[in-house]
This record gives structure tokens, sequence and C-alpha cells, in this order.
């Protein structure tokens, strides 16, 4: 944490300021001594991310302050030792905003602990249950956090948690969207139906608590991209890979990790998931929906221009690598956009969810080696890539699909297994491709399907609905001569240096902003910069993103 001497300036005449203990797009924390009962406590000075909000904005500024002192007075009502206890509130004609008195919990936040590495899965679930439990206590008493995430959990010298910034990350977004139309929030850990327009509910910080203990295993965030945007179309669109740290854990992580509000479970059947994983025994089954959609369809705004939309559900993989990556600090993005740019940009540019990084196909399996010539090393499916008695290679595992050639081949034989050439997406890399293929003729239901040289087309485990924002189309309808051409125009034009991750995405039709098929292609490298283009379905190009662009 970051020390200063402010000049022990006084609030209040009581609360003297002794160091900065850090600061964010809505106030800032200082570690302070309250003169009277001679004890050491943390101040919050509240403020916007406008300095000058108050002046040019005087009723924004009220309702900013009537908020902060309601959420401030609701959490003064919540006594429970795992959220932070609100002491006092100064608010007075001197101060331009409420300061907020809390109790200092001074063994650093969880963000400082996962910069020194991952926990192991019964420490994470002994720290969710602890978060789960202060979070259950504030919802009873009505209050909401919408910003659970790492820097939010401090951690008392003895490890407890407390789940702090309660009363500015409740009134967060709801000042900004009522007072000047813009939504603030963290987008790594932002569940799906925020996102997408909707307030959410309790369910919303489920998904956010889930989310960070998941990182807090990995290591990594599963769905964190190399811009905003691109983190928030794979929040809203992407299915998230299996963990494969996880162990015990992994069922609470797989039960409040649904894109479905709906179908997440109760936070007090969370918690028994959760004491399952931290007794390392196994939990109470998590409710099976297969009904349940794989991404959660975006509200669409008013009067925003036709732009690109991709599927609404992809299971891109990984591409190979040899090794797992080192685990890195995580650390959270602000985010702030006006309501007009973030509905475009969500509407428009949500291409950006179809990403190499995440969905079905991103387990510990897709990120190793291809299997050798070995007879006996084990295909993708666990069984033998070759038969033992043939000494000669497997030829099939060297063709690229990523051509003409190999892209036919493998619409050839997805229509063939599936008797259908209608499709909600399909995404194409390399070495397989993946598919939401529609369901006996039906323009609604859709199943996953992926097709590798090596054992063909094969059905995943995943069903659902289309949203609103997608159209299915007939893959019949692209024309597939120029996806060389377009791979080379991409890796020349859109500024990626280096490029170690190619693949080709169908852009479904839009019915909400009429925007009609088409086809993007990618390219990335393994520092995520990423660029893409877009073709209509002959090939002819219409747009192009490099990289840097958001």
């Amino acid at each position: 944490m970051t020390q200063g001497e402010p000049g022990r300036r006084v609030i209040d005449g009581r609360f003297a300021l002794e160091a900065r203990l850090g600061g964010g797009g809505m106030g800032t924390v200082w570690r302070a001594r309250d003169l009277v009962l001679d004890r050491a406590v943390a101040l919050k000075e509240v403020r916007p991310s406008d300095p000058d909000l108050a002046e040019y904005d005087p009723d924004a500024a009220a309702m900013l302050r009537a908020r902060v002192l309601r959420e401030a007075r609701a959490l003064a009502r919540v006594d429970h030792p795992h959220v932070v206890t609100v002491h006092h509130v100064v608010d007075g004609a001197e101060h331009a905003y409420p300061w907020l008195v809390l109790e200092l919990v001074t063994g650093g936040s969880l963000a400082d602990r996962l910069a020194r590495g991952p926990l192991t899965p019964a420490e994470a679930a002994r720290l969710g249950r602890e978060v789960l439990s202060g979070l259950r206590a504030a919802h009873a008493a009505g209050v909401q956090h919408r910003d659970v995430k790492p820097a939010n959990v401090l951690l008392r010298p003895d490890g407890r948690a407390v789940l702090t910034d309660f009363g500015i990350a409740a009134i967060r977004e709801t000042t900004a969207l009522t007072a000047t139309g813009s939504v603030v929030g963290t987008p790594d850990y932002m569940a799906p139906e925020r996102i997408s327009g909707s307030p959410g509910g309790p369910a919303a910080d489920l998904w956010s608590l889930a989310m960070m203990l998941y990182v807090a295993v990995e290591g990594d965030h599963p769905l964190r991209r190399s811009s905003t945007l691109a983190t928030l179309a794979a929040v809203l669109n992407e299915e998230l890979p299996p963990p494969a740290q996880a162990g015990p854990l992994t069922p609470a992580l797989n039960a409040a990790l649904r894109k479905d509000p709906a179908a997440r479970p109760s936070a007090a059947a969370l918690d028994d998931l959760l004491a399952a994983a931290e007794e390392g025994r196994p939990g109470p089954p998590a409710p099976a929906d297969e009904n349940t959609p794989t991404s959660y369809p975006l509200a669409p705004p008013a009067a925003v221009a036709p732009a690109a939309n991709p599927p609404s559900t992809t299971a891109p993989a990984a591409a190979p690598q040899t090794e797992r990556p080192p685990v890195r600090t995580v650390r959270s993005r602000r985010l702030t956009w006006s309501l007009p740019l973030l509905a475009a940009a969500l509407a428009g540019v949500v291409v950006w969810a179809v990403l190499p990084w995440g969905g079905e196909e991103d387990t510990p399996e897709a990120r190793s080696p291809r299997p050798s010539s070995d007879p006996k090393t084990p295909g993708p499916s666990g069984t033998p890539a070759q038969d033992a008695g043939n000494t000669e290679p497997a030829e099939e595992e060297a063709v690229d699909l990523l051509t003409p050639e190999g892209v036919r081949t493998a619409v050839a034989a997805l229509k063939e297994a599936t008797g259908t050439d209608r499709m909600s997406s399909f995404t194409v890399h390399e070495e397989h491709v993946s598919a939401t293929v529609m369901v006996d003729g039906s323009d609604s239901r859709h199943e996953s399907w992926t097709y590798r040289t090596a054992t063909g087309a094969t059905r995943g485990n995943s069903s659902g609905s289309v949203s609103a924002t997608v159209s299915p189309f007939s893959i019949d309808d692209l024309e597939w001569g120029a996806l060389s051409a377009l791979l080379q125009m991409a890796e020349d034009q859109l500024g990626v240096e280096d490029v170690t991750v190619r693949y080709a995405v169908v852009r479904a039709p839009d019915p909400v902003f009429d925007t009609p098929l088409g086809l993007a292609v990618y390219v990335s490298n393994e520092y995520r910069e990423l660029g893409f283009l877009e073709s209509d379905p002959k090939g002819r190009v219409i747009r192009t993103v490099p990289h840097g662009t958001d």
C-alpha cells in the first residue's frame, strides 16, 4: 500500500489523516486516527470520478450525496464479522461529499495475497464462505455489493476475509446511470445480466464471488481479454473453460457461474457447495438444467447504428502450448463508459467475444501439445491416435482446417452427422471447428458440435437457444474460396506482430440491427494483441479493425 504524509489534516475536528492507503474512481481511502477514542480508523473520502460534478451538475452531486448517505446508513445496520464496519459518517457544509469512517483492516487485500500466488481449493472455499456470509447479511438488509472482486476483499491479520467498499459499490451504477449517463464498474467480475443492462439482483453478486474464487485458484482470469470491450463481450457470450486447479471447488464454481441468473443456486445452496469443498468431500449435486442457455442475451439499445454481431454461443479453443502459462498478478481494470457508447460497443463490436481463449475446448488437454505419432499416445478423445498395428503416422493429423478445402471437409462432415446445414455459430481454427447446429429444423434450439480430422464430427455436452440478436443461417451460404486471401490480408494489414493464432468466425445475421450474414477473420499473438477484418459471405472485405482499436 502506498504511504504518504498528508500534513495531519483533521476531518470534522476529530479524525486526523495519517497516510493515504489507496484510491479509485469513486474516492480515496486514508489511514486516520480518531482523536476522541484514540484508535486507528479508515476514512473513505467519497467523490465522483469527475471532480467538477458539483459545479456543473449540482443535482447529480446532490443525488450522489443522498445515495452515499442512504447506503452508509443501511450498511451501518449490518453487524457482521465479514462486512467492514461503518463507524461514522461525516457530512457537513464544509465538505462537498460525505466521508465514511470505517474500521481499519490491516492485513492487506485478497488482490495483494493473489499477487503472491493462487490459493488452494480449500483456502478459496473457506474465504468464499466468509465473503458469502457477508453478502447474505447485506442482501438481507436490502444492499447489493455489485463490485465483488479481490481488491474489495480485505484480510485481517489472522486471514479472515472482510468485504469492503459496499457503500460506494452499491450506489456506483445507479448514480452513474441516472446522473451522468455513464456506467462504472469492473468488467472482469461483472455478471452477464449487468453487462446486458439489467441492474441485476443478489444472484449477480454470487456470479462475481464465484468468478473471484475461480481466479483465486486458477491464478488467471478465464475471460479477461486484450481490451475492455473484448472482456465484456467474452463475459456476455463465451463459455467458461473448465477450471483445471479447482478440485473439490469445481461444483460450486460450475453452479454459480451460469450465465442465466435464474439457474444459479441460492446463497444457502452455494454455501453448502463451498462447505463441501472446504472439507474436501463430495457436495450436494448442483441442479442440472439442460435448457439453460450458454450465453446471456444482450438487451438491444435503441437507435444504434448497424454493426457486426457474432454468434451468441461459441466454443473456441486455446492455442496449443507446451506448458501452462505462469501465474500472473490479478489486477482489476476500472470501466467508465457512456451508455450510448457502451450499448453500441457491445451490440456492434461484440464480435470480439469470439476469441481464441476460453470456451468448451479450452481444457488442460486443449492447452497441451497435440498427440505425437507414437501409437500409444492418446488422441483427443482418449483413444489411440492411430492403430497400434500401423507403423505409419496418421496423415490426417497434419490437415489444416483453416483453408478452403479444410473448411469444406468439416462442413460436409457436420452436415452428414446432423442432417442439416442450419447453424447459429461456426468457428474455424487450424485444428478444429466448433459450431452450434440447429436441432430438428428449429429456429431456436441448438446443440454444440466439434469437428477434428482425427475424430470427425462429435457432439458436445451443451445445448440452448439462440438469443434475440442472432438468426440461424445456412452454412452453405458462405463462400470459403477467399479464406486464404483473407487470412493473409489480416496478417499483413492488422498490425499484429508475430502472429501465433489465426481463426475465422461466421457472423450470424442480427435481426435487431439488420446486420447481414458475414465472416470475420482474426489474428493474435502470445501477448493477446488482436485484430480482425470482416467480409461479406462472398469474401469481399467490408471492415478492418487493426490491433489497438477499441
